[in-house]
Parts: structure tokens; sequence; C-alpha cells
């Protein structure tokens, strides 16, 4: 069974509350070191490719084709893995999702919360 799942910046302060601490972006987020991010982990392939990453540009328009794209992605094979580790990381612990995102509801991280909560 899927725990509690959350979103947020990666720049926000963390919380007692955050659990599992999972960065979801391809590239690491501008200006942050890595010990200030206080990750558990930095799962870049569970990230939208590249090309759909620069296609989506964040237009919150165009969020709807991204969600679709960027779920048929998990089930390739270059993302199944890392979804699945995801997933099994949802079912022990309170998870919360990063991204560098300001729109973090029209972002991947939402996305995959909406997602693994489906996973049940």
């Amino acid at each position: 069974m899927v725990k509690q799942i959350t979103c947020r910046r990666v720049y926000e302060e963390t919380s007692p509350q955050d659990g599992k601490r999972v960065l979801v972006d391809r590239v690491w987020p501008r200006g942050m070191r890595k010990e200030e991010a206080h990750l558990d982990e930095w799962l870049r392939d569970v990230a939208p490719s590249s090309d759909l990453r620069k296609w989506y540009g964040h237009e919150p328009s165009r969020f709807t084709e991204f969600r679709r794209r960027y779920l048929a992605e998990l089930r390739d094979t270059g993302h199944r893995e890392a979804a699945a580790h995801l997933r099994d990381l949802a079912t022990h612990d309170k998870l919360t999702l990063l991204t560098a995102t300001q729109d973090v509801d029209h972002s991947q991280a939402a996305v995959l919360a909406e997602w693994l909560s489906k996973k049940r």
C-alpha cells in the first residue's frame, strides 16, 4: 500500500514530515549545492526525457499532453526500473518528490505523485 506522497520544491526548507526526499528532475537544480538539498536520492532516470522536458517548457497549456506523454515514458525500458524503485519507496515510507520547477502542480513530480497513488 502506498504511503503519503507529497511534492515540493527542492529549494524549500526540509521538514520532519518529508519522509524520504527524492529529487525527480533530470538536471541538477541551479544554484543548489548537493549538501544543501538534504536528499535521500536523486532519481534522474524517472524524470521525463530531455526531448519531452524541452518540448513542454513548463507551459501550463501543454500540461495535459505532457502528462499523457510522460505516463507513456514511464512504461518504457529507460524509465521502468527507476519507476519501480520509486514505487517501492512509496510503499515503505512517506515520500516527498522534489523538483526545481516553480509550478509544482504542473510538473513531473505532480504526475508521479498521482501515478504512484493509483498504483496501489
